[in-house]
C-alpha cells in the first residue's frame, strides 16, 4: 500500500504532545510494516532521525504551515495537489488537519476539540480556523482516531459523527521514564531547587493548563505550610496571557516558583522522578501524557477530576476540582504531609501505567488504518 502522512510536527528538539504521538507511532508502524511504502510530508527541512526506515520517502511541500492562512494553503493546495496526483491508498493526519480538496481516503487523528468549549484559550485567528474547519475535517474523514473515550464522545456530540467510525487510540509514554535512585534525586534537586523538595508542572504554558489556579493554590499551600518547598514549572510560554502574568506577579511566594523552560528528555526524566508530586490540573484535556510520565517515574499525581483525566489516571491519582483553589491546595498538603498516601498512589501508579504504552498505541492506530483502507 501507498500511505501518505502529514509529518509537519516532526521538528527536531521541538516535539510537543501531538509531535510525540506522531514520532512514537510512525516509528513503530513503518518498521513493523516494511511491505508498505510511506511518504512523509514536511513543510520545512527535516532531520534524518525522522526517516525511520527504508520504506519511508520524505517530501517537503511549501509553504511552512504555521499560520491559519498558511494552514489553508498547505492543506488545500500543496497537499491536495500532491494527493490528487499521486493517488495514495490513504492520507493520515496525526494532528487532525485534512485536505478537503483531496479525493483519497483520509484518517484524521483528532486529539481533542478544546477550542469548541474554551474558544478564548486560543488566539482569534486560530480559533476562527479551528471552529470553521474542524467540523468539516471530522465529516470529511473516512475514519477518525482519538486518544480517549472522552474525546470520542465529545467529537460525536459536537460534530454529530457516527461513533462506529471513531477509534480510541490511547497515548503511551516514553520508555526512558523510570524511577531513579535517591542519589540521583538528591543531585537533581540540588541542581533545580538548591536541594529543596518541589511540586511539578509539565506542559505548554497556556490558559487551559490552569496555571493561574496552580499559582494561587501553591501560594495557599505555602501560607499554611511554612516550608522551603518549591513549585517547578517545565515548559515554554506558549500563551502567557495577561491573566496568568497578573496572577504570578501577585503571588506572595513567587520567589519559590522556578521556571525551567523546555527540558531535554533525560533532564525532564530526572526532574519528574525527583518531585514530591506531579501537579497537572488542566480544566480541559484530551489525554494528559504527563500523568503517565509521572506514574512511570514512581511520582504521585494530582490531576483534575474532569474531561479525560480521570479516565487516564484511574484510581492512581489524587483527583481535584480544577476550578477550586482549596481543592488543589488541600491535595498538595495531603501528599506533602502523608507519606502513606504518597506511597499508596505510587503503587497504584505502577499498576495503572501497564495499561498504556506506545507499542499499544501504534498497534491500535494500525488497526484503525486497516479499517480505513479496507472499508
Amino acid at each position: 500500500m501507498e500511505i501518505v502522512v502529514n509529518t509537519r510536527l516532526l521538528i527536531k528538539n521541538k516535539l510537543e504532545g501531538i509531535g510525540w504521538f506522531t514520532y512514537e507511532t510512525l516509528k513503530r508502524i513503518t518498521n513493523n510494516h516494511p511491505e508498505h511504502h510511506f511518504i512523509f510530508l514536511f513543510d520545512r527541512d527535516f532531520d534524518d532521525e525522522f526517516i525511520f526506515s527504508d520504506n519511508v520517502t520524505p517530501l517537503i511541500l511549501s509553504p511552512q504551515a504555521r499560520h491559519p492562512f498558511l494552514f489553508y494553503w498547505w492543506f488545500e493546495f500543496s497537499v491536495a495537489s500532491f494527493l490528487n496526483k499521486y493517488k495514495p491508498d490513504l492520507f493520515i493526519s496525526p494532528d487532525g488537519y485534512l485536505s478537503l480538496k483531496a479525493k483519497c481516503k483520509q484518517l484524521a487523528v483528532i486529539h481533542d476539540i478544546n477550542f469548541e468549549h474554551h474558544p478564548k484559550d486560543v488566539s482569534w485567528m486560530v480559533r476562527k480556523y479551528y471552529t470553521r474547519f474542524f467540523p468539516k475535517f471530522a465529516k470529511k474523514a473516512s475514519r477518525i482516531a482519538t486518544v480517549s473515550e472522552f474525546s470520542k464522545n465529545d467529537i460525536v456530540n459536537c460534530y454529530k459523527i457516527n461513533p462506529s467510525s471513531i477509534d480510541v487510540v490511547f497515548n503511551g509514554c516514553n520508555q526512558s521514564y523510570t524511577a531513579i535512585s535517591k542519589d540521583v534525586q538528591l543531585s537533581t534537586k540540588q541542581k533545580i531547587t538548591e536541594g529543596n523538595d518541589y511540586f511539578l508542572f509539565v506542559g505548554a504554558l497556556q490558559p487551559r493548563k490552569n496555571i493561574s489556579r496552580l499559582f494561587e493554590a501553591f501560594d495557599k499551600f505555602k501560607k499554611k505550610e511554612k516550608s522551603t518547598v518549591k513549585l517547578v514549572i517545565v515548559g515554554e510560554k506558549y500563551r502567557w496571557t495577561s491573566d496568568i502574568k497578573k496572577t504570578y506577579i501577585n503571588m506572595k511566594f513567587k520567589e519559590d516558583v522556578i521556571f525551567t523552560g523546555r527540558l531535554e528528555t533525560k533532564d525532564l526524566h530526572h526532574v519528574i522522578a525527583s518531585a514530591v508530586a506531579m501537579t497537572y490540573i488542566p480544566y480541559f484535556e484530551g489525554f494528559g501524557i504527563p500523568i503517565l510520565e509521572a506514574m512511570n517515574c514512581d511520582t504521585p499525581v494530582i490531576t483534575s477530576n474532569i474531561t479525560s483525566m480521570p479516565e487516564v489516571a484511574g484510581d492512581a491519582a489524587l483527583l481535584v476540582d480544577p476550578y477550586s483553589i482549596d481543592s488543589i491546595s488541600n491535595a498538595m498538603m495531603y501528599l506533602y504531609k502523608d507519606d502513606d498516601m504518597r506511597n499508596a498512589l505510587i503503587e497504584k501508579g505502577k499498576k495503572r501505567k501497564l495499561d498504556f504504552s506506545w507499542d499499544k498505541t501504534a498497534e491500535a492506530l494500525w488497526k484503525s488504518i486497516e479499517k480505513t483502507i479496507h472499508a
